[in-house]
């Protein structure tokens, strides 16, 4: 195997999924109807009659790398005049730092232990087809549902009136998918027998898809790593990219829809690597700002104290198979906060033709992403596996018109599970059964308002167990590994998570009912009660 390059490999364009000569393995777009839908159980709490439209958009492995999160040297107007619009969530966290777990616990409103989705090759129609999700509930009850880019990691056809696919994505969406996920257009399909090894079309059964999908994943490793870790530098616009398709499909639906009940997915694949942006937005972040993580280690560094499971042994996405030096750390880091700017102009496109079209007033606007990130903090440059606060946590926002929050911000520990019922409250709709997470609707009229509920974040190595829970609330980090026991950390004093209190006896008690939330999740049974007292914070640190 040829060594690899001692900094990230630089191209001028991408041609697209296209030019990978994969177009042929994607399937058919789907058109569906309220009238395709099954009906669903719900407790009937709230009326039958739509209020608002929903714009719901998402970025891929972004983690709150904004300027309205803190962060000075990147450009985000766009994403910053939504968080003047509405609530921004400061301590937002996922479900799992991976792309379809996360997106299935996101998009079904159950935890992860629940949906049985722990990794990125079983599509939950197949394992749950039970489970009702976000834009299908949206269907049932009278909304036109349009997808365009990556809501789901493995679209849900039947939750779609336009776009929808059972599989991956469509041509020239999301360039990096069909590399990343070979299995694109298998899934819920008849799949074709040349690529099942047969010669002929035969029905493939879930157990048979997931077997076909870890093979050609395994397949597809070396083109995926080579393909994933690098920077990749777009003339103009970044016209013909997957990205700049989907935000003009999104504008496509809203001209369509603007005179009716409307819910569209609109979902943005960067900054996921490779990253990428047209050269303009590496222009704007300066080589020179930048700087490295106070933990930045040139490879997988596990701190003294910590649990051996707290870090991959290696890295999913980027410095794949070589260390990082200062230099080229920083130019990846540049690379992707480029693309997390072109992101946010992309996004301005779309919001822009909500507002031209009069839509604002009546249409809620959600943005988030499935995940977080670690760029260079102790080795890691991936999510995958992190159940650190840069894996979990995420932007979040909703601009819910006429909310008394808007414009603010709110500092409440609050999980992406809480999409489903937030939206479906605000909606008017009646809540179905079975859901487990919380509507938000207090917290975007008062963004002070108590909660008390924690998050958690989990993670599977192997097997068909999870193999690291970890859970937030107000002051703590918690997390119990197979491999090492637990880890402590204390979020007010140590924001760089550099030491673990999980064995200092001093912290005993708090350890002890951190450990007891683990317990509960254990339990599968959600959503719990509210915490019946906040855990206390440490003595605030003088040194």
């Amino acid at each position: 195997m040829p060594a690899r390059p001692k900094q990230p490999h630089r191209r001028e364009i991408l041609k697209g999924a296209a030019a990978l000569g994969l177009a042929a393995a994607l399937p058919r777009w789907t058109r569906l109807s309220a009238a395709d839908a099954p009906a669903v159980k719900t407790d009937s709490k709230t009326s039958n009659n739509p209020k608002y439209n929903v714009l719901f958009l998402m970025a891929d492995d972004m983690r709150p790398e904004l300027s309205c999160y803190g962060n000075p040297i990147i450009p985000t107007p766009n994403v910053n005049a939504l968080a003047k619009a509405g609530v921004m969530f400061e301590r937002g966290y996922c479900q799992f730092p991976l792309c379809n777990p996360s997106r299935t616990s996101m998009l079904t409103g159950r935890q992860v232990i629940n949906t049985e989705v722990m990794d990125n090759v079983v599509y939950f129609g197949d394992t749950h087809p039970e489970l009702i999700s976000l834009p299908k509930y949206f269907m049932q009850h009278g909304y036109s549902t349009a997808r365009t880019g990556k809501i789901f990691h493995f679209d849900d056809g039947p939750s779609w009136g336009a776009g929808g696919q059972t599989g991956g994505t469509a041509e020239g969406e999301a360039d990096n998918i069909p590399i990343v996920n070979a299995r694109a257009g298998v899934f819920g399909q008849v799949a074709m027998g040349a690529a099942a090894g047969s010669g002929s079309k035969t029905p493939m059964t879930p157990e048979e898809i997931v077997n076909f999908n870890r093979q050609a994943s395994a397949a597809n490793r070396d083109n995926r790593q080579r393909y994933s870790d690098q920077i990749i530098k777009l003339e103009g616009d970044g016209q013909g990219h997957g990205d700049y398709n989907t935000a003009d499909r999104a504008i496509d639906y809203l001209r369509q829809y603007k005179d009716q009940p409307f819910f569209i997915g609109c979902g943005f694949v960067k900054p996921h690597s490779p990253p990428t942006a047209p050269e303009r937005f590496f222009d704007r972040i300066p080589l020179d700002k930048i700087q490295l993580p106070i933990d930045y280690a040139t490879h997988r560094t596990v701190p003294e104290g910590f649990p051996e499971g707290c870090l991959r042994r290696n890295n999913a996405d980027l410095f794949i198979g070589r260390d990082s030096t200062p230099e080229t750390a920083k130019q990846v880091i540049q690379a992707y906060l480029a693309s997390v700017a072109w992101t946010d102009w992309n996004i301005g496109r779309v919001i822009a033709e909500l507002d031209r079209l009069g839509l604002r007033e009546k249409t809620i606007i959600c943005f988030s992403a499935d995940h977080g990130y670690q760029l260079g903090e102790k080795g890691k440059w991936s999510k995958a596996g992190s159940l650190w606060e840069e894996g979990a946590r995420i932007p979040m926002f909703i601009a819910a018109p006429g909310a008394k929050g808007n414009g603010q911000v709110c500092q409440r520990i609050v999980e992406t599970i809480n999409f489903y019922p937030t939206l479906v409250e605000l909606c008017g709709l009646p809540m179905p059964t079975g859901q487990e997470g919380r509507s938000m609707t207090a917290l975007l009229n008062n963004p002070r308002a108590d909660w008390n509920y924690p998050a958690y974040t989990v993670w599977k190595e192997t097997g068909n167990a999870l193999t690291g829970i970890g859970v937030r609330v107000e002051h703590w980090r918690y997390a119990e590994y197979d491999l090492g026991g637990p880890m402590l950390l204390d979020m007010d004093n140590d924001p760089h998570q550099l030491k673990n209190l999980a064995h200092d006896p001093k912290y005993a008690d708090v350890a002890a009912k951190m450990s007891d939330l683990i317990k509960q999740y254990k339990t599968r049974e959600f959503p719990r009660p509210a915490l019946s007292a906040p855990i206390p914070a440490a003595a605030k640190s003088t040194a």
